[in-house]
């Protein structure tokens, strides 16, 4: 396959591929730097990424922004002319604090989905001036149905007059939170061919509507917005397939935990390996989201309605309740990360029972391109 270099912002990746940002824990400035050395563009995720820091419980958000810079500069140690960059939910309590915190990192790219980041460039645009810096950096909406990237367009268009330096689509068979309904969820599931873990149909149907819906707006701003897909893809002929669909690039993120390079603990990566198919299943997200986790004991207790007893509030998400949720999601996913496997939630992507044997990430990138 011919592997053309992938434009971010200022600078350029030498291969089409984005390294999914996982957190809490999962990508950091560990596999996010190696990702980056090999010519991807590696994503570090701020999602409580401060949570080894001695003062998470009583500070979060200062823990988390000063893990932030740690892990940029580890990533940027790794990798020093690489594209690295950090992934950020909308829906993360102190947004704004987190982009500020990572354009004076020195990020390349600021990924960002779990919600529209519609006032992204005034946010990103500020923290640059401030920081001294003579442009933000890339800024890449996520998008997983053509209405979303049509909102996100025109908005960007009307009150920024700009449009993204890349747009990430990611599609159903993705990890961790999802963009969809459980209704679309289980209507892509019913389309022939999924099963086997390929891309339904009908998302194609989907994918090409966003890609029309761009193309309106390349057209007007007269330059490229490079579309990256990601969800399902596992393997060189899923890439090639991304590719044929219109995609400039693949970002992928349930590959990388297996390596050796990735931050997450020993027994997280083992619980991929383990998993067969029937153990990959859609749970709900205490903050309303269907998401895509393992199957495992933890699961079993909420799934069968049972109250996890949690630590007090680190304010990770807005739409969360305290009081009202049956588990905390940051305590299920640090146990993810620090390996207590049976008490924690294992989001994953819907391929990730294929996952065998400890690989680099050399060699994942190999498999793909």
């Amino acid at each position: 396959m011919e592997r053309k270099p992938l434009k971010v912002g200022e600078k350029e990746a030498r291969l089409p591929l984005i390294q999914g940002g996982m957190g809490v824990g999962i990508s950091l400035g560990g596999l996010a730097g190696a990702v980056a050395a090999e010519g991807g563009v590696g994503l570090i995720s701020t999602a409580q990424i401060g949570f080894r820091e001695q003062d998470f419980d009583r500070d979060s958000l200062g823990a988390n922004l000063r893990a932030l810079k740690k892990e940029f500069d580890r990533a940027r140690a790794i990798s020093p002319q690489g594209v690295i960059g950090f992934n950020i939910m909308v829906a993360s309590r102190c947004y704004e604090a987190y982009v500020k915190a990572a354009v004076e990192a020195g990020a390349d790219i600021i990924v960002s989905g779990a919600g529209l980041p519609m006032d992204l460039p005034k946010e990103a645009a500020c923290a640059a001036r401030e920081a001294g810096r003579k442009r933000e950096p890339a800024l890449a909406p996520i998008v997983s149905t053509e209405k979303a990237a049509r909102v996100i367009l025109r908005y960007w268009d009307k009150k920024y007059s700009r449009v993204p330096d890349l747009l990430v689509v990611e599609g159903p068979l993705a990890g961790g939170h999802l963009g969809f309904s459980g209704e679309q969820l289980e209507a892509f599931r019913r389309e022939s061919g999924q099963g086997d873990g390929d891309i339904s149909l009908a998302y194609e149907e989907e994918i090409q509507a966003i890609l029309q819906t761009v193309r309106s707006f390349e057209e007007k701003y007269g330059r490229k917005i490079p579309v990256a897909l990601a969800g399902g893809i596992d393997n060189r002929e899923k890439a090639q397939k991304a590719f044929s669909l219109g995609a400039d690039a693949i970002q992928v993120a349930s590959r990388f935990v297996t390596t050796e390079e990735c931050d997450a603990d020993i027994r997280y990566k083992e619980a991929y390996i383990r998993a067969g198919k029937e153990d990959i299943v859609i749970v709900k997200s205490p903050v309303g989201m269907p998401g895509r986790a393992i199957r495992n004991r933890f699961m079993e207790r909420v799934m069968g309605g049972e109250q996890i007893p949690h630590s007090p509030c680190h304010k990770c998400l807005h739409t969360c309740n305290p009081a009202k949720i049956p588990y905390c999601i940051t305590d299920a996913l640090i146990c993810a990360a620090k390996g207590e496997v049976e008490d924690a939630l294992l989001f994953c992507g819907a391929n990730a029972w294929k996952a065998d044997r400890i690989e680099t990430v050399r060699e994942v990138i190999e498999s793909l391109l």
